[in-house]
């Protein structure tokens, strides 16, 4: 199954390939993506999917259209276009991607001017990297939100690269404040949080795409799954393992019996509240990425596996296998509820996280975080 899945998912991205040209899937619905130059968050999504299919296939197609590529995102970085703590996102998986799988010098050094300015967003008053807006922003400048935890494997790969341990401080002490004020004592998690911006001081947590304040949005929850793990994978601090353990315990228990989680746990139940296979696909990443850390005989990686694997075959099921028209690879993906963008559709990401998963499962090195 998980061999046909991956075929699927290079034969349609090499289709893309050829659709997209030059620009970026990003979001989308009813069978095509909606295409953006490389200005939105999400465009590192692709040329990490790109990579990966080089890997699994070697075909030079997807290398050389991501290599095509890269230089938009220095233009970007240049230019400062929508640059803020989603850089990871876009970097990691594009030039640091590059690095790895080619050894390319100027890639390397894109990925380092994309950590410096990952980290000129620190803030000492507060203790935290700010996740929107400027020093400036009267609200936003005390705000952190939980996908920035899958940002900060940037930072601590310049550290590794660099000698700079100023890049993993700021990683480990900003992964401490998010364990500490971003999860709740019940293991579920706020999807932001925002302090004054002067003195650090905590105001309270909120929502940006979640149901309300005190909802638990399943996206945001994935993204602690994975991004807690990550950042013990590089600090070997267990509260970070533990902590990605409990929340992976919260997030599988909230699951519906078919394996593909609601777009947030919070709301009500039934066939026509949306899902989110991309939420389902990060955590699944996150599973993958804690049971590397875990003793195979041990309770949890038994039931972490478990439910791995009925996710996994829960994605394959609702993938477009079997639509040969439709461009995107995962369907169910929830962007946006609450603004009624993108409920139920393509999500760039999704199909990311899905193919990344896929070949983790096919015992393939599959992640560039």
């Amino acid at each position: 199954m998980y061999n046909a899945a991956l075929r699927h998912v290079a034969e349609r991205t090499a289709r893309n390939v050829e659709l997209f040209r030059d620009q970026f899937p990003h979001i989308g619905e009813n069978g095509s993506y909606r295409l953006f130059p490389n200005t939105t968050w999400t465009n590192g999504f692709w040329t990490g999917l790109l990579w990966l299919c080089h890997k699994y296939t070697g075909d030079r197609l997807f290398a050389e259209q991501a290599q095509r590529l890269l230089p938009s995102f220095e233009e970007r970085l240049a230019a400062g276009t929508n640059i803020d703590h989603d850089v990871g996102f876009l970097f990691i998986l594009s030039a640091k991607a590059q690095w790895l799988e080619q050894g390319n010098e100027g890639a390397r050094a894109l990925a380092l001017r994309a950590a410096d300015a990952l980290a000129d967003r620190w803030r000492p008053e507060g203790g935290y990297i700010q996740a929107w807006g400027d020093k400036q922003d009267a609200v936003n400048g005390g705000r952190i939100i939980m996908d920035c935890l899958l940002n900060l494997p940037l930072l601590y790969w310049a550290a590794e690269e660099t000698g700079d341990t100023r890049y993993s401080a700021i990683a480990e002490k900003h992964a401490e404040k998010s364990r500490r004020f971003l999860n709740r004592g019940d293991d579920s998690s706020y999807h932001t949080f925002l302090f004054d911006p002067a003195t650090g001081y905590p105001i309270g947590g909120t929502t940006h795409q979640g149901l309300h304040n005190g909802s638990t949005w399943s996206r945001g929850q994935s993204w602690g799954v994975y991004g807690f793990a990550l950042s013990y994978r590089y600090t070997k601090q267990a509260p970070f393992l533990d902590t990605a353990i409990r929340m992976a315990k919260y997030f599988i228990g909230q699951l519906p019996e078919d394996g593909v989680a609601y777009w947030d746990f919070s709301a009500d139940h039934g066939s026509e509240v949306p899902r989110d296979s991309s939420a389902t696909a990060i955590c699944l990443c996150g599973l993958l990425e804690i049971m590397e850390h875990l003793d195979e005989q041990s309770e949890d990686y038994r039931l972490l596996s478990d439910a791995a694997a009925r996710m996994m075959g829960a994605l394959v099921r609702i993938s477009t296998m079997h639509e040969p028209e439709a461009q995107g690879l995962l369907k169910h993906g929830a962007y946006h509820v609450g603004a009624n963008n993108v409920p139920d559709g393509y999500l760039i990401f999704g199909d990311y996280y899905y193919a990344e998963a896929l070949m983790r499962f096919g015992r393939m090195s599959g992640s560039y975080w």
